[in-house]
């Protein structure tokens, strides 16, 4: 009978109450960082010379592809051929410090908003990773991506594609409103500390490539 209560709880929490505590804390946070957004916005058009935001197509929930918004930390300096230069030489002191404080996902809020992603779950990836998952890897889209989530409290950048996976699919699985809250938590602690952020200049993840 226990399990069976706790079982209904999860299930009200996954489809009504958890949209609803998205999008008052990505409201809140969006009204309180008003004014630290509109600073950030003009520095880094200032200093990139050109739009602060960065859009890309993200896969989400069903692996529906929406734009993704965050601050753009990059300059789009070329080569004598064209090519835009390598990631180490377009990242300048501002971005790598908003990357290093993890400031540049804060546009991710209205995405939030809009329903695209959630506070809490699997990072949304790129979407020419769409045909390269396995049946297993694909389940990480049966919840709406998150700013945060399992896989990036437990190691983020430091594990391998598999233990993300993995990590992605325990949230998958076990969805609750006390694992939200301790991801939300872990994820305060860890940005304040600056734990477990990549603050390399070359700051990309490694490509998937499949099995």
């Amino acid at each position: 009978m226990g399990k069976i209560v706790i079982d209904c709880l999860i299930a009200v929490y996954k489809t009504f109450f958890k949209r609803w505590m998205d999008l008052g804390l990505a409201l809140t946070g969006l009204l309180a960082l008003t004014p630290l957004l509109l600073i950030i916005a003009v520095l880094l058009s200032i200093v990139n010379k050109g739009n602060p935001l960065f859009l890309q197509k993200r896969p989400g929930k069903d692996g529906r592809v929406f734009r993704m918004i965050k601050f753009k930390t990059m300059n789009d300096k070329k080569d004598d051929r064209g090519q835009l230069l390598p990631d180490k030489e377009r990242l300048g002191s501002l971005g790598a410090l908003l990357r290093s404080c993890s400031m540049d996902e804060l546009p991710n809020l209205i995405n939030v908003v809009k329903g695209d992603m959630s506070l809490v779950g699997p990072r949304p990836l790129l979407v020419k990773y769409l045909t390269l998952y396995n049946a297993h890897e694909a389940r990480r889209h049966e919840v709406l991506p998150g700013i945060t989530g399992w896989a990036q409290v437990n190691g983020r950048n430091g594990l391998s594609w598999k233990e993300k996976f993995e990590l992605d699919l325990f949230y998958v699985d076990h969805i609750s409103f006390w694992l939200d809250v301790q991801i939300l938590y872990r994820t305060v602690f860890r940005v304040l500390k600056r734990e477990a952020v990549n603050l390399n200049a070359s700051t990309t993840m490694t490509t998937f490539s499949g099995d």
